[in-house]
C-alpha cells in the first residue's frame, strides 16, 4: 500500500495528492506533523528513498535556524532524531510504497512515485 506522508497546508503536498488521485491511485494520507514518524521509520524511509537526513530538512523554518541546522555536524543519527523531535522540519510530501520511497516535491518526483506504487 502506498503512503503519502502530507500536510494539507503545503500546495506540493497537495499537488501530488491530486496527482495520485487522478491517476487512480490508492493511497492512505499520513498527516505526519499530527502522526510524526520515528526516528526508526524516517531511517528505513529515507533510507528507501536514497536521501540523507540534511538533504530530507527544510532548513528554512525557524526552528531549523534556531537548532543551527546549516551548520550542524552530518551525522544521520543526530538528524533523524531532530527531523523525529521537529517534524515540521521534513520535507513534503513523502511517498512511500512496498519498494521505495520519493520525496515528491517536484512534477518528475510525483510521476516516479506514481511509478513505483
Amino acid at each position: 500500500m502506498t503512503e503519502i506522508w502530507h500536510n494539507p497546508r503545503c500546495s506540493k503536498s497537495r499537488a501530488a495528492k491530486a496527482a495520485f488521485d487522478e491517476a487512480g491511485v490508492a493511497y492512505t494520507e499520513r498527516r505526519y506533523l499530527d502522526d510524526p514518524p520515528t526516528a526508526e521509520e524516517l531511517d528505513a524511509v529515507l533510507t528507501k528513498a536514497g536521501v540523507q537526513p540534511w538533504d530530507a530538512a527544510r532548513l528554512t523554518e525557524p526552528v531549523a535556524r534556531e537548532l543551527g541546522l546549516k551548520t550542524l555536524e552530518r551525522d544521520r543519527a543526530t538528524w533523524l532524531k531532530i527531523l523525529a523531535e521537529h517534524p515540521v522540519l521534513i520535507q513534503r510530501p513523502i511517498v512511500v510504497t512496498g519498494a521505495a520511497a520519493v520525496v515528491a516535491r517536484d512534477p518528475e518526483s510525483v510521476r516516479a512515485a506514481l511509478d513505483s506504487a
